[in-house]
């Protein structure tokens, strides 16, 4: 047994590891539990009593340089592919906000980026995967075995070991970002400029949460397309180390306002354009190593939720008006815009408004986010499983209604008493 936790450092268990080296170590041996890859799901979806470690299984298999469809084992991170094809001219068609994540974690997940409103999320791009599920190995896409293939991608792990996939890059000419940043005064104007920017590929924006009145909601929205000319030079090793925890108590009220504050008037110009590596445009935090440290020893947890667009304002501003009053804030706080939602039983995008908001752990958060899930309750949102360490069984069941298809897939396939979180317990499956 071994102690082990997950990115939010919340919470931290024993279990049994065991880290196959091959694919066929996992169809001779059965498993149970749950796959992990590098850890950085923020709770407890990828925690277990026994968790299979995807770490070895980290080979390239095929690249196709006229489609762009690579090929490789569930262990291959993100940053290995823009590593070795980022030279080429390749890029990866959806990323999500940190590159040190696995194939294996992004198709589990069915992470998003900042172009989900035009390109969809990251399985909308995979064309094949291969699972373990019950000591069996099954190849499947939208047409061999459709319905395990829809489980599977964002399916947290529950319907087997992933082991390889294939999925297309997208052509790059430059490692460089064109960028675009705007200052938004308030929600509102935020919501207004993401309309009026809705064609460009890739935009965010960071927001004040602790900022009220006719500031609620002030913002910098973030807008990228890739540059025509520059070099294709990777990305480099982050420069800045957390060495330990950070003691809770910098992170207050206080300091977070006076962050905040900085942070928005650091831009003087209403507009500022610039060319940016890719790096600090996608994966701004990944320059700083272990930077979950900073939240101290308790940890920290990532509320993440949709809600339809038509709710965007008015649930918006109720949400972010608790958490000002809360004093509760969080500088990491992130705004985007979903495209429509895919076929996959318990992928988290649905057309709206997604908000994800940092918050360090402490004896009064739980309380928060309790009234937090009222609100996205009430405009029909759901919150996403993958940051997730405290979701109720009834706010899961009323935010992703193709659960009980999920499930039923699961018995079917015989896999529903093998593969299991923490997380899939809490929340009834």
């Amino acid at each position: 047994m071994k102690k082990i936790t997950s990115w939010g450092k919340y919470p931290l268990i024993d279990a049994k590891i065991n880290t196959p080296s091959t694919s066929q170590e996992l169809v001779n041996e059965m498993q149970s539990g749950i796959a992990r890859g590098l850890g950085r799901s923020y709770g407890d979806s990828a925690l277990s009593e026994n968790i299979v470690v995807s770490d070895q299984l980290n080979h390239f298999i095929s690249f196709d340089e006229d489609t762009g469809v690579v090929r490789c084992e569930a262990g291959v991170s993100l940053d290995e592919i823009l590593t070795n094809f980022v030279p080429r001219g390749w890029f990866l068609s959806v990323t999500p906000g940190t590159k040190f994540v696995t194939v294996g974690g992004a198709i589990a997940s069915d992470v998003h980026g900042k172009n989900h409103h035009l390109v969809g999320s990251f399985s909308d791009h995979v064309t094949s995967l291969t699972l373990i599920t019950n000591e069996q190995e099954i190849t499947c896409s939208r047409e061999d075995n459709p319905d395990l293939f829809h489980a599977t991608c964002g399916g947290m792990g529950l319907t087997g070991i992933i082991t390889e996939a294939a999925f297309k890059l997208k052509p790059i000419t430059s490692a460089y970002i064109n960028q675009k940043v705007v200052k938004a005064k308030n929600l509102e104007t935020a919501l207004a400029l993401f309309e009026q920017y809705k064609d460009v590929t890739y935009s965010v924006a960071w927001i004040d949460c602790l900022s009220t009145g006719d500031n609620l909601g002030r913002s910098l929205l973030m807008l990228g397309e890739h540059a025509d000319k520059g070099t294709l030079t990777t990305h480099k090793d982050g420069l800045l180390n957390i060495p330990c925890d950070m003691p809770s108590f910098l992170l207050n009220k206080y300091t977070i306002q006076a962050f905040n504050s900085v942070y928005y008037n650091k831009q003087l110009k209403q507009e500022v354009n610039n060319t940016v590596h890719y790096d600090p445009f996608f994966y701004p935090l990944d320059g700083i190593n272990n930077w979950n440290r900073m939240y101290g020893g308790n940890g920290f947890t990532q509320y993440q939720f949709v809600i339809p667009k038509e709710a965007g304002k008015e649930g918006l501003t109720q949400i972010l008006a608790a958490i000002a009053e809360s004093k509760q804030g969080s500088f990491l706080a992130v705004l985007k815009v979903f495209g429509e939602g895919n076929k996959n039983h318990l992928s988290f995008p649905m057309e709206g408004y997604t908000l994800a908001l940092d918050f360090k752990l402490n004896d009064k958060l739980f309380a928060l986010l309790d009234r937090l899930d009222i609100i996205v309750r009430k405009y029909e949102g759901r919150l996403y499983l993958s940051k997730d360490v405290r979701m109720s069984e009834d706010m899961f069941k009323a935010g992703y209604p193709q659960w009980k298809e999920f499930q039923a897939l699961r018995k079917e396939y015989s896999v529903d008493i093998l593969y299991h979180s923490l997380q899939s317990k809490r929340i009834g499956l």
